[in-house]
């Protein structure tokens, strides 16, 4: 079930259109909310350059056309919201890229982010109103936004999601959400189920399959994909969508039967509880802060469960014992750093990219210009006529000066290069958002078992030392 939105985006007052794509952008790819970009994905553009790449589109779509207008809308965004509980980030960011692809008939740059600090997973989707060849652009139609929801609402039938006719400003809190009355969802119960057939070694994707079906699934192929559905539940979902990687899929779990790979068993609804462990509340400053008796009673069982959690944990990963679990934090703030670096060399790389497109994108269009300047003797009438021109010609050369380039790469090199290296940083953030999660990890579990062993005697401490060491 997913509920959708369309906004239209203006300059403001006092800022440029650059400025004010920049701002929005800076919003929805905030890597506390998107858990370190993790959940960033995008067409045609880089999440980071693409209120210049919306710039320079918007400048070629004024020459080739004309047209300029005040109030012009300089891009517009979909909020699209889903029931807690029954997407993963994952998912909601591939039903997001989706929705933007086909509504957009992939003529527009675009940006999707989701968010998964609040309550509910939610994208944020942005386009650019000028189409990618800068000859037309996207206009608000009459009845855009039952067209954007009907979509939505068919794409997520498509991954096996409910959907609603009126949807209704109510949703459960979040700590219930990922709490211990959470209950695993079809996806987590298919996956384990294919998991614990794999583990016995079946000899065909047949057999496989057979299990399944003795399982009490019900299997069924179209065209290329298989979809199962569990007894009792309504739709049915495809194997190689459940999960990002498509570990599951046909393919797939074909060539783990034949050995020609491994397969990595997604955690388990368990596992996935377990790991979220959140840090204890001070509930002695929440009272001071004006919390009442009812908020105590509460934060005390919330405590609680994050202190066992913490126990689990640590005691699952054999950290209990001080030294490992020093030396396993040291690994973990190193990996972590690591490949934070990483990333942001990556991501300067594609900076420097997109500022290199710019600048040989406005020499070639300025060039002629430049040269009638400078065939004019530099005549301060002619400078007059076209002064954003040649500055923007001079600023080009100036940036060609201090790369020191003997030859300007063609702008096809750039975007092969630039594909390249956005394709290794989306690697390494996954790699960087899984190492900043088990450092957190660590981090709150010891705290956690920290704050227990506070409020224990002794005697108790003694014993849980000696029964982990």
């Amino acid at each position: 079930m997913a509920t959708t939105r369309i906004i239209s985006m203006h300059k403001n007052e006092g800022k440029s259109s650059n400025e004010c794509i920049e701002n929005r952008i800076d919003y929805i790819v905030d890597p506390y909310k998107t858990e370190g970009l993790r959940y960033v994905t995008s067409y045609q553009c880089e999440p980071r350059a693409a209120h210049w790449q919306f710039e320079i589109s918007k400048r070629t779509y004024f020459q080739i056309t004309g047209r300029e207008q005040k109030n012009d809308v300089i891009a517009y965004q979909v909020r699209q919201s889903f029931k807690p509980g029954e997407v993963t980030p994952e998912e909601a960011n591939k039903i997001g890229y989706e929705l933007a692809r086909r509504f957009l008939k992939g003529k527009h740059a675009f940006i999707v982010a989701t968010h998964t600090d609040k309550d509910h997973i939610h994208n944020h989707i942005i386009w650019n109103s000028t189409t990618l060849d800068c000859h037309r652009k996207w206009r608000d139609f009459l009845g855009s936004g039952k067209a954007v929801a009907r979509l939505s609402d068919i794409i997520c039938l498509e991954h096996s999601l409910s959907v609603i006719d009126h949807p209704q400003n109510k949703s459960m809190s979040y700590n219930k959400w990922l709490g211990d009355n959470a209950k695993p969802t079809q996806r987590d119960v298919i996956r384990a189920d294919i998991d614990s057939i794999i583990s016995q070694k079946p000899t065909s994707f047949d057999e496989l399959i057979n299990a399944l079906t003795s399982k009490g699934y019900e299997v069924r192929r179209r065209g290329k994909n298989i979809s199962v559905r569990a007894s009792g539940e309504k739709g049915f979902i495809r194997l190689s969508s459940l999960d990002a990687s498509g570990s599951y899929g046909e393919q797939a779990l074909r060539d783990v039967i034949a050995g020609k790979r491994e397969h990595s068993p997604s955690k388990s609804f368990k596992q996935k509880q377990e790991a979220n462990i959140n840090s204890v509340i001070d509930i002695h400053r929440k009272l001071a802060e004006g919390k009442g008796a009812g908020y105590a009673k509460w934060a005390q069982q919330f405590n609680l469960k994050q202190m066992a959690k913490a126990v689990s944990y640590l005691s699952q990963n054999g950290l209990l014992n001080e030294k490992k679990f020093e030396r396993a934090l040291k690994e973990a703030s190193e990996k972590n750093d690591s490949s934070l670096e990483k990333v942001k060399k990556l991501e300067k790389r594609l900076g420097e990219i997109a500022v290199l497109q710019k600048h040989i994108l406005n020499y070639l269009k300025t060039r002629d210009i430049f040269a009638e300047y400078k065939k004019s003797g530099y005549s301060k009438k002619y400078l007059s006529e076209h002064e954003s021109e040649i500055a923007l010609h001079r600023a080009a050369k100036h940036a060609f000066d201090e790369l020191q380039l003997e030859k300007l790469p063609s702008l096809k090199e750039l975007q092969i290069e630039y594909a390249s290296v956005l394709s290794e940083k989306k690697k390494a953030y996954s790699d960087y958002s899984e190492a900043k999660s088990e450092y957190r990890t660590l981090l709150t579990a010891k705290a956690n078992l920290d704050a227990l062993l506070g409020k224990k005697t002794d005697e108790v401490k003694r014993g849980i030392s000696e029964e982990h060491k």
